[in-house]
């Protein structure tokens, strides 16, 4: 442990450095000076007493008229716990020097003031017997020891360099003190050689007085002549001029003589004090000398220590040498331990691959017996070969006879064509009487939807009246062969030419069917997100295809796919339309998607309300969709349009119904019913109610339970709740989730709503789109197929397979497709999770499937298990919204033979699941024929939108029906 040495000057006026003063006038005092290096005791310094009296002397005489002042005694006591500096007791400018240390006070070291360590003998000889933490502590104490050691060697070596500068300090006054020295003798030289010539003026003086006596004569002289005995006489009597003259000028010459003699006597005096204190300053320089000396031996003891401690910490570092060592062991030895465990994880490896071979052994030994049987089986086989060869021999027979029969047939069918092409001219020839009457069937709906955006463009171009447009429309709807000549005629012509030749037709016409406008925020492919996109090109296409005009209206979208409208185009038409109290412009776009005419609204509002890149999740999606709303029915206001039906989807365009009846229907908007679609129940469009006044609706009117009033809160607006409140007609996308949100778990609250108004809700089943899901012509498959030719559906399972990576060693193993497994199964040879969407694998999953698992806990439709079955995939369901009303379990006898087309579970846990999974497995493992005819059955099931669009063309009708017997009453 390091001993902190202490070193105490007693100062005024000065700091403890021991920096010499530059005052000319000092004064010193002695004092005595003691330290005491005290033995270390569980690594922490005693505690010190120093003591010192000080003893002031009295300040230098002035040169001249200087008076002594009495010295004072002062005595100074110092504790050691305090390392802070004491003034003296002195005048300023005392500065009180340091006496030679006595023996008694003399630092003391002894062998027991070394560096203790904590190891015992036979702890050194077995330094194994300690941890690592023990020896680290070791190491850091002695680290410790070392740096404290190395403080006091500092702290030692700064009090002898004060020591040093002291005496370098005393050495100087001491030089200073020489010279005034010789400087005194110099004036005592001066001084003597005046005081003789004084002496010398004495003698004269004596010598005169003696002149004058031998000199003078009898009383006259004498009366004349006085000599005076004294100075004073001298002075107080009258004497002679010349010798009064003569005697001022010695006695004068005599008193400075007497003064100055006195002057050098005080000064003799001076030197022989400041004399003495030289040798004062010699016995304290050899004090300081005794000190130092002292300080050197200790600082020598104290290097003893340290190179007893440095040959300690030796000793630690060999600990630290053998404890490195011991790691580097533990290291080898863990090295070792990974080893084995290698070794062992490699047998156990090698004991499964035996297994494994195990396995194989047993299934080729079961392979021998079935060739055993197989040949066995051979000689039935010989026999069977020649039954086939009497078969074939008959076959031939029947050939030979069947090539009579054709070449016969052969000559039948020359005669019938002739007579075929005598009919076929005959028809020609009618075909051209009728070909004026009768509608063109054999252009494509694009054509139509064409020829009816180009006829309202012209009407918003002012170029047409409105009954002239209506008239021509009715012509397309009819698809007329006079209206598609005249437009091919002038195709080629300009727009005033086309419009004269247009006009030529008109005639009085009847409309063959509904005028459907579809007011929505999604169609498939243009615009999609969900369901959503596909019901309404679906729906739409299918009304299409039985003769009513349908029209969509959508949000110009800055992210839809423009590339699927090629035909896009904007119109010369400025549309107007309310929100937040003023009038906001619209840009109106027209173009043809799946053969459906299509305007697309862009607003030209500041907010740029579909211009986000992306179709929802906005913040003002509610203020965004309203003003679309208002904008459709803008536009159909404004380009004359008196539509039977208007089609409003989910809560975007909820907004419609309450805006036709408050706003739009009696400004002459006043043809049609509105039908309103909620694909799901769960997205209501809820916000607060100030923020519907923005559309122009009255807040004050709509605010209420039986309108828009939210039924949770009361202070918001529920869009869904108003459109179910105001349209003609309601519907959800299938009957069973119809009936689930009439309750109170599945309304999601509005089940009260919807019970108050059920009368107009129905749940139509959706459709999928035949021709886009379609195995016979899909291009995105590598081998089409047929409900009646599956033979491609085995050859796509393989690709599926090497393009996912699934192993190809069991190709009778079922696909199957599960979710939130994709960890699990990363590596899995069998299972695959994509968590993307990629149209073409979509289709590709859907050929390649056996079995398509949808364990749905709701599901409003759903069109997955439709698409399945389209392509041969036997659906596992959960018996819930929609797939209750489109699956059926091949089990159920509740159901007749022919509905039944896939498996299905109610329970939603795991005993339920594995159940119907079970089933379907058993099936298609154990009876591959009933398995196939199952495949066959359900690709055969009619999915198409044609069922549902009839079911949607009746609700119109009624709905119109009902419209006209009020207005008739």
């Amino acid at each position: 442990m390091a001993v902190r040495l202490t070193t105490w000057f007693v100062t005024q006026g000065l700091s403890s450095t021991g920096s010499n003063s530059t005052s000319r006038h000092r004064s010193y005092s002695n004092a005595r000076f003691s330290f005491h290096c005290s033995p270390a005791s569980s690594c922490k310094p005693r505690h010190r007493n120093l003591s010192c009296n000080c003893v002031n002397k009295r300040h230098r005489l002035r040169k001249k008229g200087s008076v002594e002042q009495p010295s004072t005694t002062t005595d100074f006591r110092f504790n050691g716990n305090d390392d802070s500096e004491s003034d003296g007791a002195s005048s300023a400018g005392v500065i009180v020097p340091i006496e030679s240390v006595s023996d008694h006070e003399a630092p003391t070291a002894n062998g027991n003031d070394s560096i203790l360590t904590t190891l015992t003998p036979s702890d050194q000889a077995n330094p194994s017997a300690y941890n690592t933490q023990d020896l680290v502590g070791m190491i850091r104490n002695a680290e410790k020891n070392i740096h404290l050691l190395n403080r006091a060697r500092v702290n030692a070596l700064e009090d002898l360099d004060k020591i040093l500068g002291e005496k370098e300090a005393l050495q100087g006054q001491m030089n200073a003190l020489e010279m005034r020295l010789a400087e005194t003798d110099a004036r005592i030289r001066v001084a003597a050689q005046e005081k003789i010539k004084v002496e010398l003026l004495e003698n004269q003086l004596d010598k005169m007085r003696n002149e004058l006596n031998l000199n003078g004569d009898g009383g006259v002289e004498r009366g004349q002549v006085e000599i005076f005995e004294n100075e004073d006489q001298l002075f107080n009597e009258e004497a002679p001029l010349p010798y009064r003259t003569s005697i001022n000028a010695l006695v004068a010459n005599l008193n400075a003589l007497r003064l100055e003699n006195q002057s050098l006597k005080n000064d003799v005096e001076a030197l022989r004090e400041e004399l003495s204190y030289v040798k004062n300053t010699d016995e304290r320089v050899v004090m300081l000398e005794n000190q130092r000396s002292t300080l050197e031996s200790a600082l020598k003891e104290l290097e003893s220590k340290l190179s007893v401690s440095q040959e300690e910490v030796s000793k630690l570092s060999n600990l630290k040498v053998e404890c490195k060592g011991l790691w580097e062991k533990v290291e080898n030895l863990q090295l070792l331990l990974d080893k084995s465990t290698k070794q062992a994880d490699q047998a156990i490896v090698v004991l499964q691959q035996n297994q494994e071979i195990q396995k194989k052994v047993d299934k080729l030994e079961e392979s021998l017996e079935t060739a055993n049987v197989y040949r066995e089986s051979s000689e039935k086989m010989q026999r069977y070969n020649e039954l086939m060869q009497q078969k074939i021999k008959l076959m031939e027979d029947r050939l030979q006879r069947s090539d009579e029969e054709i070449h016969s047939y052969v000559q039948l069918y020359q005669e019938s064509v002739e007579e075929f092409q005598d009919t076929l001219n005959t028809l020609k020839e009618e075909s051209k009487r009728r070909a004026v009457d009768e509608p063109v069937d054999d252009m494509p709906w694009e054509f139509w939807s064409r020829l009816l955006l180009m006829i309202d463009g012209w009407l918003f171009e002012n170029k047409i009246s409105i009954d002239d447009a209506q008239v021509l429309r009715e012509m397309v709807w009819k698809r007329e062969r006079r209206i598609h000549d005249s437009y091919m005629a002038c195709k080629e012509k300009n727009e005033h030419d086309a419009v004269s030749t247009f006009l030529k037709l008109i005639s009085s016409q009847t409309s063959p069917g509904l005028h459907v406008v579809h007011i929505a925020a999604e169609m498939a492919p243009v615009a999609k997100v969900g369901g959503l996109g596909d019901v309404v090109a679906g729906l739409g296409k299918a009304l299409q295809k039985k003769g009513h005009l349908v029209e969509i209206v959508l949000p110009k979208y800055d992210c839809m796919q423009y590339d699927r409208v090629p035909d896009l185009r904007a119109l010369d038409l400025v549309l107007e339309s309310y929100f937040d109290g003023r009038l906001f412009k619209n840009k109106v776009w027209v173009g043809t998607v799946e053969g459906l005419p299509v305007y697309f609204i862009e607003p030209l509002h500041p907010d740029k309300f579909f211009w986000r890149g992306r179709f929802y999740g906005e913040h003002d999606d509610f203020k965004r969709f309203s003003f679309f709303s208002r904008a459709a029915l803008e536009l159909l206001l404004q380009s004359g349009k008196q539509p039977d039906i208007i089609h409003c989807h989910d809560w975007q365009t909820a907004f419609v119904a309450p805006l036709y009846w408050d706003l739009y229907a009696p400004n002459g908007l006043n043809s049609a019913r509105i039908c309103f679609t909620c694909h799901n129940f769960e997205y209501q469009g809820t916000a607060p109610a100030s923020e519907l006044a923005s559309c122009g609706l009255d807040v004050h009117q709509l605010n209420r339970p039986d309108r828009m009033q939210d039924n949770s809160a009361h202070d918001r607006i529920n869009a869904v709740k108003g459109a179910v409140v105001f349209s003609n007609i309601v519907t959800t996308v299938s009957p069973t989730y119809a009936q689930e949100v009439l309750t109170a778990e599945g309304g999601h609250g509005l089940h009260s709503t919807l019970n108050f108004h059920s009368k107009k809700f129905n749940g139509v089943l959706n459709g999928i789109d035949a021709d886009a899901w379609n195995p016979a012509t899909d291009a995105y498959l590598k081998v089409q197929y047929s409900a009646n030719d599956r033979q491609g559906k085995a050859e796509n399972k393989e690709a599926l397979r090497r393009t996912l990576g699934l192993s190809s060693a069991d190709v009778k193993r079922p696909l199957s497709e599960f979710e939130g497994l994709a960890s699990h199964f990363e590596n899995h040879d069998h299972v695959r999770l994509i968590l993307k969407y990629d149209d073409s694998l979509s289709h590709a999953i859907f050929a390649a499937s056996d079995m398509f698992i949808i364990p749905s806990i709701f599901e409003p439709c759903g069109l997955t298990q439709m698409i399945a079955m389209r392509y041969g995939s036997i659906p596992i369901v959960r018996k819930t919204g929609g797939l209750n009303d489109s699956v059926f379990d091949v089990d159920d006898d509740t159901v007749p033979l022919q509905f039944r087309n896939g498996y299905s579970f109610l329970t939603p846990n795991e005993q339920g699941f594995n159940g119907a999974l079970g089933r379907a497995f058993a099936l298609y493992m154990n009876k591959p024929d009933s398995w196939q005819q199952l495949v066959q059955k359900v690709m055969n099931i009619d999915f198409s939108w044609d069922t549902s669009a009839s079911r949607y063309e009746e609700l119109y009708s009624k709905s119109l029906a009902r419209a006209r017997a009020v207005a008739h009453a």
